[in-house]
C-alpha cells in the first residue's frame, strides 16, 4: 500500500463514500452507484477504484462491486468522523445553520489536522451525533450503531423519535427545519396515500404532510407500532 494515498482528500472522500453505500449489511457497491453519489463519470470512478485496489484499500468482486478493506475501512471512518465534527463545531460553536455546513465542511477538510479536530470535539462537547442525526465514528475508528429505519418502513400509527435526515441537500433540510423536523423531536404516523403517495406527520402538537421521497429519508428510532 501507499502510505501517502491515505493522506489524499479525493482517496478519502471516495472511501467514505463506498463506506456510506456499503451500510448497513456491507453489501459490494456498483460503479454506476458511486459515480451518481460522487457526481462523477463512471469512467472516472473506475479508475480511482482499481487505483484504491492496487493501494490496498478496496476488494472488487467480478459483477457485484467493490468492498473497503480493513484499511480501507478505517481512512473511511476517520473522514466520516472529521467531516460529522466539523459539521458540528461549526453549528454548535460557529453558529451556522444545519443547511449550510454540508457543502461547506467540503472546502474545509483538507485544511484540518488531527489538533484542529481534537479541538472541535472537545468545544463542541464531544457529540455523538452531527446536527443532521448522523451517528460520529470514535477517535478509534469505531461507527456506533444506530437502531433505526425509515419512517416508510412503518404503518399508519406508528410512534417513534426522529434520529437523523439522510438527505442533507439545504433544501431540504431547510424546508424541514421550517417544519421542526429535526433529530430529537418526537412523530407518529398520522396517514398514508397509497402508491407511494404523501405522509401525514405529526410532531410538536402539529401535523405536517410531506412527500414519500421526503419521508424515506425521516429515519426514526424509539419506535412504538
Amino acid at each position: 500500500m501507499q502510505a501517502c494515498a491515505v493522506l489524499t482528500d479525493t482517496r478519502r472522500e471516495y472511501l467514505a463514500e463506498i463506506f456510506r453505500l456499503e451500510q448497513p449489511q456491507s453489501t459490494p457497491v456498483i460503479i454506476s452507484a458511486l459515480a451518481e453519489r460522487l457526481q462523477v463519470s463512471p469512467p472516472a470512478v473506475v479508475k480511482m477504484v482499481q487505483r484504491l485496489e492496487r493501494e490496498g484499500f478496496l476488494q472488487r468482486e467480478p459483477y457485484r462491486g467493490v468492498n473497503l478493506t480493513a484499511e480501507g475501512r478505517q481512512v473511511a471512518l476517520g473522514a466520516i468522523r472529521r467531516h460529522r465534527l466539523i459539521e458540528t463545531f461549526l453549528v454548535k460553536v460557529m453558529g451556522f445553520s444545519w443547511d449550510e455546513v454540508h457543502d461547506m465542511v467540503h472546502a474545509l477538510e483538507g485544511a484540518i489536522n488531527t489538533a484542529f479536530e481534537d479541538r472541535a470535539d472537545k468545544l463542541s462537547g464531544y457529540p455523538t451525533r452531527c446536527p443532521h442525526g448522523d451517528p460520529i465514528p470514535t477517535r478509534d475508528g469505531h461507527m456506533p450503531e444506530m437502531n433505526d429505519k425509515s419512517l416508510l418502513d412503518f404503518p399508519v400509527g406508528t410512534r417513534g423519535d426522529l434520529s437523523r435526515i439522510r438527505n442533507h441537500t439545504p433544501e431540504r433540510l431547510r424546508y424541514l427545519g421550517e417544519l421542526g423536523l429535526r433529530p430529537g423531536v418526537a412523530l407518529e404516523v398520522k396517514g398514508r396515500a397509497p402508491l407511494r403517495g404523501p405522509v401525514r406527520l405529526q410532531a410538536a402538537g402539529q401535523e405536517h404532510i410531506v412527500g414519500a421521497d421526503l419521508a424515506e429519508d425521516l429515519f426514526i428510532e424509539n419506535i412504538v407500532v
